[in-house]
């Protein structure tokens, strides 16, 4: 029995199998947005991720001032990765939090997850950070 690939065929392949087995981790993308431009902070002080507080309700017990809008993603390189988890969402958002100098990321939400054309699975997270004044 003999199979006759066009050269096309080959390239097609080569390509889908490349794509399927180059990703060895997730990866994520991160945004921040200031609220306005007289808001911005113009010393940062970075903090630690491990020390920035996630909440998805407000925070009363302190006052503060908003450092901005964060939206986080965090992608499945490929289909034998685990999904991302919330948990995974909370850390990139606790950095890019940090980043900052923030205190504490408020009103922290998720997306669902699902597949995109650049990956096999994403999960986003958003939320607001801020630093206490007290």
């Amino acid at each position: 029995m003999s199979f006759n690939f066009s050269r096309t065929s080959v390239y097609a392949i080569s390509l889908a199998s490349s794509l399927l087995l180059s990703g060895c981790a997730t990866w994520s993308h991160s945004e921040v947005s200031p609220p306005n431009a007289t808001a911005m902070v113009k010393e940062v002080n970075p903090s630690s991720p491990e020390k920035v507080i996630l909440t998805e309700m407000d925070i009363t017990e302190h006052t503060y001032t908003s450092l901005g809008d964060i939206s986080v993603t965090v992608n499945k390189t490929t289909i034998f990765h685990a999904d991302p988890t919330k948990e995974m969402v909370d850390m990139k958002l606790k950095e890019e939090g940090a980043k900052l100098g923030a205190d504490a990321i408020i009103h922290v939400r998720y997306g669902t997850v699902g597949i995109s054309a650049l990956s096999w699975g994403s999960l986003d997270g958003k939320g607001r950070a801020v630093k206490f004044t007290n």
